[in-house]
């Protein structure tokens, strides 16, 4: 098992000792990593466990779900689950440890192998298939939204996901190409027309960034998915459990800081009202601050320079 678990470590994951030290993880504690990725905060996890703890990993990537199989499935503390972000505190529950969790991980956005494979088309770095969606097996592909979408609605996308301050001259463009019969079917072409129709340049960043981050978040309905995983998130914890999310853009972060925010007060009560009535009373509170990767770690793996760590531990 030690061989496997420095197999699935050898990438080390972001913020991986600032994820662990949030999850303040007990030997006979019951922990879910909802995001696998490949296992590197699963298996820090699990090295902190003893024989009566318990992990439970799970991912909407059946090539995540398969790896997690081979590398944690022999361990009996380990159970191992293909489930999204939304349906995850439905199949948790089933599972009979709704209420029972001691910490609860999701590290959200997009993992190294999912960006590495080329027929994934995620990155533009590599030519590949504009497809995007973490289970490929489900729901409509970015090639099929941009098939099918107008101006309108790939503005708003484009806009509201990407905060792309082009997002119209880049939906005309789209849309006039797919009318001319040049649809982009690659991350290579996709990437090119979005650098034709972009006037200038950011300092430091591709023209299609904001459009891929985009078009990913649209495919995966990732804040949809996020919001589901907050609002049943709390039910699972046991008092003193640990909320610990990892986000990497603003838009998920924002919501997470606003979720907990809002589970960690008990709203506008008058001055006349010295103790919350039941149900109003807060459900979270925040622990410590939001950590983000130092320098070292962000030289090392350019993706963690975004990655920002909240934490939340559920009130009795």
């Amino acid at each position: 098992m030690a061989e496997q678990q420095a197999t699935a470590t050898e990438h080390r994951p972001v913020l991986y000792e600032a994820a662990l030290e949030a999850l303040a993880v007990r030997p006979r504690g019951v922990y879910v990593d909802a995001t696998y990725g490949r296992g590197g905060h699963a298996c820090g996890i699990l090295a902190a466990l003893g024989p009566q703890g318990q992990l439970i990993v799970a991912d909407r990537d059946p090539e995540a779900v398969d790896h997690a199989r081979q590398v944690l499935g022999a361990d009996p503390r380990c159970t191992v689950l293909h489930s999204d972000l939304a349906g995850l505190p439905t199949a948790l529950a089933r599972a009979g440890v709704a209420g029972a969790v001691d910490g609860l991980l999701a590290d959200l956005g997009i993992s190294s192998p999912q960006v590495d494979s080329p027929e994934r088309g995620f990155s533009f770095q590599r030519d590949g298939p504009l497809d995007m969606r973490m289970d490929p097996g489900t729901g409509e592909s970015a090639a099929g939204l941009l098939a099918r979408a107008s101006v309108r609605e790939l503005g708003g996308i484009l806009r509201r996901l990407g905060e792309e301050r082009h997002a119209n001259r880049i939906a005309r463009a789209i849309v006039a190409a797919r009318d001319a019969g040049e649809l982009p079917r690659t991350t290579h072409e996709l990437a090119r027309l979005v650098e034709r129709a972009v006037p200038r340049r950011e300092p430091g960043r591709h023209p299609a960034t904001r459009t891929f981050q985009a078009l990913r978040i649209a495919v995966n309905d990732e804040l949809g998915q996020l919001g589901h995983f907050l609002e049943g998130a709390i039910d699972l914890l046991h008092p003193g459990g640990r909320l610990a999310v990892i986000a990497f853009h603003s838009l998920e972060d924002r919501r997470v800081k606003r979720f907990i925010r809002r589970s960690a007060s008990v709203g506008d009560l008058p001055p006349s009202v010295p103790v919350p009535p039941e149900g109003c009373q807060p459900r979270l509170r925040t622990v410590g601050r939001p950590v983000q990767a130092d320098a070292e770690e962000v030289s090392g793996n350019r993706r963690a320079r975004s990655a920002v760590l909240r934490t939340a531990e559920r009130l009795p």
